[in-house]
C-alpha cells in the first residue's frame, strides 16, 4: 500500500464579539493542531499558543505504530509546560485550553482531542465526527437525569495531573479522506449539514477553509473562530 500524501491550510479570525484570538493553530507537515484558550481565564492565549509550541517539534516522519504513543507524551509534556509556567508565574493560575491535534504518517492517523475543540472527517461524502466533547453531559452517566449538571468543558490542560489525559483515536488515511480540525468558534454555530456541504462542495482546502469562516461570521462570530483543512493523497 502506497503512503499518503496531504494538503492542508488554516485559518483563524477574531470573530465578531471577542477583543482577542485565544485561537493557536499549527498546520505542518505531519501534525496539525488547534488550541482554544478558555474565555474567562487569565491567559487563555498563554495557555493555547504555549501547548502548540510544545507539539510543533513532533512535527516529522514517525514509524506509524508509536504515532498515539508520542502524541500522547507531547499531550503530557504540554500540559507539564504549562504547570511550570504556572508555578513561574501565579497570575497564570487559572490558565487552561482544548485541543485537538492531528498526526500522521504512512498510511495511518491519530486524532488527539481534550475539550471541546473537534475533529471531522468527510469520507465517502459522509461527515464523521471523530472527537468527542468533554462536556459533563457527555461524560457523566445518564446525564439527562442530573439536576443542575453544568453545560461547561469538563477536561482541559491547565497543568494539572487528573483528568487530562487526551482520547486518541487510530485510523488508516484513505485516499480522498479529508479531514477538519476546529474550534467551537465554528462548530457551536454552524449546524454539522453546513459543514458537510461546504467540505464537499468546495474542493480547494484553502477555499473551503476560507467558507468555513465566513459561515461563522455570517452567524454572529461569537468566539474566536479557527479551522484547518486536510486533504489525503495518494502519494
Amino acid at each position: 500500500m502506497s503512503p499518503r500524501t496531504v494538503e492542508a491550510s488554516a485559518r483563524t479570525h477574531v470573530g465578531l464579539v471577542r477583543r482577542r484570538n485565544e485561537d493557536a493553530v499549527y498546520a505542518g507537515q505531519n501534525l496539525f493542531a488547534v488550541a482554544d484558550g478558555l474565555g474567562g481565564h487569565a491567559a487563555g492565549d498563554v495557555a493555547s499558543s504555549t501547548v502548540i509550541d510544545m507539539l510543533k517539534p513532533y512535527d516529522r516522519s514517525h514509524p506509524p505504530a508509536e504515532l498515539s504513543t508520542l502524541l500522547g507524551q507531547a499531550i503530557h509534556s504540554a500540559n507539564q509546560t504549562l504547570r511550570h509556567r504556572i508555578e513561574a508565574e501565579p497570575k497564570l493560575a487559572t490558565m487552561g485550553t482544548t485541543l485537538v491535534a492531528l498526526l500522521w504518517s504512512g498510511t495511518t492517523v491519530v486524532v488527539a482531542n481534550i475539550g471541546d475543540s473537534r475533529a471531522y472527517l468527510l469520507r465517502d461524502g459522509e461527515l464523521i465526527q471523530i472527537s468527542e466533547d468533554h462536556t459533563y453531559g457527555n461524560l457523566v452517566a445518564d446525564a439527562a437525569d442530573v439536576p443542575h449538571l453544568p453545560e461547561k468543558i469538563a477536561r482541559f490542560l491547565d497543568g494539572r495531573a487528573d483528568g487530562r489525559s487526551p482520547d486518541l483515536t487510530s485510523r488508516e488515511l484513505r485516499p480522498g479522506d479529508r479531514f477538519l480540525l476546529c474550534s467551537d468558534g465554528l462548530s457551536g454555530v454552524v449546524p454539522p449539514e453546513h459543514i458537510r456541504s461546504t467540505l464537499l462542495d468546495i474542493a480547494d482546502p484553502a477555499a473551503a477553509a476560507d467558507r468555513l469562516i465566513e459561515q461563522a461570521l455570517d452567524q454572529g462570530g461569537p468566539d474566536n473562530i479557527t479551522v484547518i483543512v486536510i486533504d489525503t493523497h495518494d502519494g
